[in-house]
Order: structure tokens, then sequence, then C-alpha cells
């Protein structure tokens, strides 16, 4: 297990239940896209699986046989129920990189699912059609590829202050308060706010509440017994109260029966 599974909730099941691949994009479009993937099962005489994810702070594309969305931020955790036999292909955005795309606040999408057909018109129902007449990943990622530049995607400095921000965040994990980033950023909170409802579609505080929880999440499936007081001051909690309610809140349950279920995956 490494970093390429933080998000996925009890991540046991990658490789059990279903698999996952991902790519990354051409160097002419790696300032928009942050990588493709695709998720595949074959459960056809098992037991159904509820696959969650706890979303980043990114907007995705997710072609599926019957449905075809832009999918915005999603504040909450997201469940799908796998049974049968199935695919996803989905591209993954940079933080800030799909104000481009639309022209508007990527606020707008958050917690909004837009299908494909219905924000690019004719064009991008094309694409959904390319993608579900194809099976080889390289030939997906190449009309992936057409279909995104087709959109003239440009380059934003203010989307690439936005992505090095969330980047920070995710990697430092000494980053636990919006004031350490306005520190930063020689900015003040209330312009960083404004960047971040018009390019990622949350603000800065929601980003570190989420990549820590995702810490959180990745150490309890990873290590199974974790000393919850400790986990709580490094995440940057008040105390180790303040911790178990917030993971409960987003996850459903307690860090004890999140881990215990994942070990049970």
């Amino acid at each position: 297990m490494n970093g390429a599974t933080k998000g996925i909730l009890r991540p046991g099941a990658i490789d059990k239940r279903f698999s996952l691949s991902r790519n990354s994009p051409s160097e002419e479009l790696s300032f928009v896209v942050e990588h493709y993937w695709i998720v595949q099962w074959d459960l056809r005489g098992r037991e159904p699986y509820k696959s969650e994810t706890l979303p980043f702070p990114t907007v995705h594309i997710v072609i599926e046989r019957k449905r075809a969305d832009v999918w915005g931020v999603s504040t909450g955790r997201f469940t799908r129920r796998l049974e049968g036999e199935g695919r996803a292909f989905g591209i993954k955005f940079k933080p800030g990189a799909f104000r481009s795309l639309i022209g508007g606040p990527v606020s707008n999408l958050t917690d909004r699912t837009i299908p494909v057909a219905k924000l690019f018109g004719e064009n991008g129902g094309r694409f959904v059609n390319d993608v579900n007449s194809l099976d080889e990943v390289s030939e997906i990622e190449a009309v992936a590829e057409r279909f995104i530049n087709s959109l003239n995607p440009q380059r934003d400095s203010k989307a690439d202050t936005v992505d090095r921000i969330v980047t920070c965040i995710m990697s430092d994990r000494s980053i636990t308060s919006v004031e350490q980033i306005v520190k930063s950023e020689a900015s003040n909170k209330r312009s960083l706010q404004r960047l971040f409802d018009e390019y990622v579609g949350v603000g800065p505080k929601w980003v570190i509440s989420r990549y820590r929880l995702q810490e959180a999440a990745d150490r309890l499936a990873r290590q199974g017994s974790v000393e919850l007081s400790q986990l709580a001051l490094e995440l940057g909690y008040f105390d180790q109260a303040h911790f178990i309610r917030d993971f409960k809140t987003i996850m459903g349950m307690t860090p004890g029966e999140y881990s215990r279920t994942s070990a049970n995956t």
C-alpha cells in the first residue's frame, strides 16, 4: 500500500473486488490533467461490493456504460455499489485546472454531477460514445486527450498557484491551519478563500481537513493499531475527541471501527 491508494477506503479490496490502474497524461496536458484512471470489476456470482472513497479536492469526468458525468468536489465520502461486471474510466483534473474549461467558478459544481453531454454539448456526447466503443486503455486515453485538447484549455497563473498550494497541503503534514498558508503566501484569508472558491470549489480549511482525514484513514488501514491521541496531535487536532468526532462525521464510523472493517475486507 502506498500514496496511490489514499482516498480509497478499505484499500485492501483492490485486486480482490476490483482492479485500479492509473496513467499520466501527455506532457502537453500535464498542467490540466493529474492522471487517467480505470476501475474494472467482475463480481458475477459474487456478492456486490460497496466501494467508498474520500474524494480529493478535484473535478473528475467519469464514464461508464450507462452514464457519463462531470463530478464536482464531493464534500462527503463517495459510495458506489459494484455488482456484476463493469468498467469506469475517469479523468482526474489538477486542482484549479477545470476553471479554464467551464469559464466560471468551480464552486458551481461542488457536490453536483452534470452529464458530460449536457456540459460540453455534442462534442461531449461524441467523446462518451467513443470511450464506450473502445476496450484498449491506450486508445481510450488517446480519445480523452483529443477531447481535452478540443476544449482549448488555457494555462492560468491563478490555477497554477492553487495547484501549488494544494500540493503543499497534501505533502506537508505540518500544515494544519489556513493561517500558515496565508503567511507563506503573503496573502490574506479572504482573498485566499475567494481564490479557492473560484478555482477549487471548496475552501482551504476544508482542503486541509480532507487531506488530514485521508492520512488518518490510510494509516489506520495500513497499520491497524494506531495511538489515536498521537495521530490527532500530528494531524493538528486540539484533542483526540475532536479528531474522533470529525472522523465519524465523514466516515460514518469511529477510527477503531474503520480499522477493524479494513482488516476484514
